[in-house]
């Protein structure tokens, strides 16, 4: 099914199942410990022996020599893999170093080797007895000193590395009011529940990987490039993955690793990569430096606006485009983008849930606060009058749907907007001092090319088989929600499969594209799958599938009276025209947050939050609201607390464990109120539906640093605002 003209009335607008608050379909499996992630395949491969990973001990330079022996010689060992051993490798296309390094090493905690044996503690006693050599090289740790050296990285998409319309650096220098600042954000990980972890098998010169993936597809073309494979010899499985945030979106050293390591064995695997390997060896959202320069009119309107952004990785390594959402957020007819990335010698940076327009709202947002406070407005005020209806660097090209005044408005109303002191540093309750900030949220919300199968057994059930993902976000319930919509079944009747690559390939999870894509495709197939119920049932016309039953020209059949003489399938494709590139589709919000700070100790704590969100029809609202409170959660984190610390000697990240990267926990968050405003895209897709699980997450962080300086009247720029940026510039006591 080709989607090149806007949606017209079709039989998801019915609602029966599609905008319900469904309860997750997978949540009794999950609770009852009967869902199997990647390690807890027991079942499907019973008695695999365990594979420990050993990373390097240096960030760069090469391996002179390692020694396998005595970890080979101890018990219960069956097999060390070493980039010796294992033979000629290739590298995926979406892998910036190599998953299996030596003799080269190209980072910290970069795969060496991996020591399999009969159990965990063997292999993991084993592990410790291989003997690296190093010739160690000097390396670059630090963003800040080799930000000059930055280039503009590969265009990629619709996102060059500069744009630029009217003359930018002329109307900022005209402009009576100005700002001009620079903001950093810091290196942050996924710290996803789940560590990266797979069990792999070979039967014959076949592999089958049960492994932790949002993208299937993506994994399973890497792998067979990686081990110069034909792609139909692999099969990659990941029915549940417990949380990816983009950290599972690219083929990883544990699943190359446990192939690796059952060939070598001659026994299916499993390795789990250590949780300190998970902050080193995988991939992580890098630092930023980034300047914004904006000019405004008295009134307030921008005339000029320009963002610089700066960002470290590897060698052809891709950068993290802060700019994006600067690029169509506010209007300006003078406007200038520029992204440089600088080769860093740290582990590799890429793709963290909302990439580019997470860190790059966290200071485009406490820029356009403070420009407010410049010209003496409120800050609501201000981004309501700078709002564009088209894209303003293309400005023949219109938003299909834009509604973030609305979102600004009601998000105001809701929380009291209107009783915020404006003055900082005004409002105490005892030791505490009150803040209100405001910040906008905005992402794109691309589409992508989706498949999806559809069976009509001859009981009436309908099964649904797409390599699509769940990654904690609610795939198998809207999924469900869709066929049942389509083809007039309860929710129960209907069996969704996911995550595996012997099913047609999806969307997957990832850059709030997946929900919209993979439901399309699932629609597209539910409509073939019609045609065919129709035809033999000998209904003409119009037909309506509702209740279990199919309803054409005064006539009602059984929907299972089709598939009486053997079951029915369908496959179907959704691919998208070009209406994304003659309409932009994005989603918008509004995050509104109270926070008190201690006035002795500096201490924050987030008493109140909101968010107002404009992201197309919502398929499930309680599904929806859970991404968007997990999204503001990680947001706190994102302004209080989450930073990895960079070992400037060494060239690795300190706080690799769950003790010393902090992320908020429930005693951090306070009330969330999510508020959806009713809304149909008929240019996204025949679902008039859009991402929302990375909306939720952009402008959090600004919002409460908004709120901190009006509670304080300290402004920080450097994220995350902890108490020893506050402390010695608080107000007196």
């Amino acid at each position: 099914m080709k989607f090149n003209t806007p949606a017209t009335t079709n039989p998801i607008d019915r609602l029966r199942h599609v905008g319900r608050p469904y309860d997750r379909v997978d949540g009794p499996l999950k609770c009852t410990g009967r869902a199997t992630y990647a390690y807890e395949h027991h079942r499907e491969v019973p008695g695999a022996a365990h594979g420990i990973v050993v990373g390097s001990a240096i960030a760069k330079g090469t391996v002179a020599a390692i020694d396998v022996e005595a970890a080979q010689r101890a018990p219960g060992v069956l097999a060390v893999v070493t980039a010796a051993s294992a033979g000629k490798l290739g590298k995926g296309e979406k892998n910036t170093a190599r998953l299996l390094g030596g003799p080269k090493i190209e980072h910290y905690h970069q795969a060496l080797a991996l020591v399999v044996a009969e159990t965990f503690e063997q292999a993991r006693a084993a592990a410790s007895l291989v003997r690296v050599r190093y010739r160690e090289e000097k390396g670059s740790f630090d963003l800040a000193k080799v930000k000059d050296s930055g280039i503009a990285p590969k265009p990629e998409r619709d996102y060059p590395p500069d744009t630029r319309a009217g003359d930018f650096e002329r109307h900022f220098e005209l402009a009576p009011v100005k700002l001009d600042a620079v903001y950093t954000t810091p290196d942050q990980s996924h710290a996803m529940m789940e560590p990266h972890a797979t069990t792999a098998r070979w039967d014959g010169g076949k592999l089958t990987i049960w492994t932790s993936s949002q993208m299937i597809d993506w994994w399973r073309s890497d792998l067979a490039k990686t081990l110069h494979m034909r792609k139909q010899d692999v099969r990659v499985v990941s029915p549940y993955i417990g949380g990816g945030f983009g950290g599972k979106l690219f083929l990883r050293a544990d699943a190359l690793l446990a192939a690796l390591g059952a060939r070598a064995a001659g026994r299916p695997v499993k390795v789990a990569l250590q949780r300190h390997l998970v902050y080193n060896n995988t991939t992580h959202r890098p630092k930023t430096i980034q300047r914004l320069r904006i000019g405004a009119g008295r009134d307030g309107r921008i005339a000029a606006i320009g963002h610089e952004t700066w960002n470290g990785n590897l060698p052809g390594g891709r950068p993290e485009v802060a700019t994006q959402q600067t690029r169509l957020l506010y209007a300006g007819q003078h406007r200038m983008t520029t992204t440089r990335v600088a080769v860093l010698d740290l582990p590799e940076s890429n793709s963290m849930r909302a990439p580019g327009e997470a860190p790059g709202l966290m200071a485009l947002e406490i820029a356009m606060d403070e420009l407010a406070e410049k010209l003496g407005m409120d800050p609501v005020q201000f981004r309501i009058l700078n709002d564009t209806r088209v894209d303003p660097e293309k400005p023949i090209r219109p938003f299909s749907e834009r509604r973030f005044i609305e979102c600004l408005r009601t998000g105001a109303e809701r929380h009291g907007w209107s009783k915020r002191n404006p003055k900082p540093a005004q409002v105490r309750e005892g030791r505490w001092l009150i803040g209100h900030g405001v910040a906008a949220a905005f992402r794109n919300s691309p589409v992508i090319t989706s498949a999806a199968r559809v069976r009509l057994r001859a009981d009436g059930t309908v099964v649904v088989e797409t390599d699509m993902t769940d990654i904690g976000t609610g795939s198998y319930t809207i999924i469900a929600q869709t066929a049942a919509e389509m083809l007039g079944v309860p929710l129960t009747q209907v069996e969704v499969k996911l995550g595996d690559s012997d099913f047609p390939v999806s969307a997957g999870s990832g850059g709030q594209f997946g929900a919209n894509s993979a439901t399309a495709g699932v629609y597209a197939a539910c409509v073939k799958l019609r045609e065919q119920v129709a035809g033999k049932l000998g209904l003409d016309g119009e037909t309506e599938f509702v209740d279990g039953a199919v309803r054409a020209a005064g006539r009602s059949l059984p929907l299972a009276q089709a598939a009486r003489d053997g079951e029915l399938v369908a496959e179907d494709v959704i691919e998208f025209g070009d209406l994304a590139k003659k309409n932009q589709l994005s989603t918008f919000g509004a995050h509104f947050v109270e926070v008190a700070v201690d006035a002795v100790t500096g201490e924050t704590r987030v008493r109140r939050m909101l968010a107002v969100c404009a992201a197309g029809r919502i398929l499930n609202p309680k599904a929806a609201r859970s991404q968007v409170i997990g999204s503001m959660t990680m947001g706190v984190g994102g302004a209080l607390m989450e930073h990895l610390v960079v070992d400037q000697r060494l060239g690795f990240f300190a706080n690799h464990d769950m003790a010393t990267y902090e992320v908020p926990v429930h005693a951090d968050i306070p009330h969330q109120e999510v508020i959806f405003l009713d809304e149909e895209d008929e240019y996204s897709s025949p679902m008039k539906a859009k991402g929302v699980g990375e909306l939720g997450l952009c402008g959090v962080a600004a919002a409460v640093a908004n709120a901190i300086y009006n509670a304080t009247g300290v402004r920080v720029r450097e994220y995350p605002v902890t108490l020893d940026k506050l402390l010695d510039r608080l107000p007196p006591v």
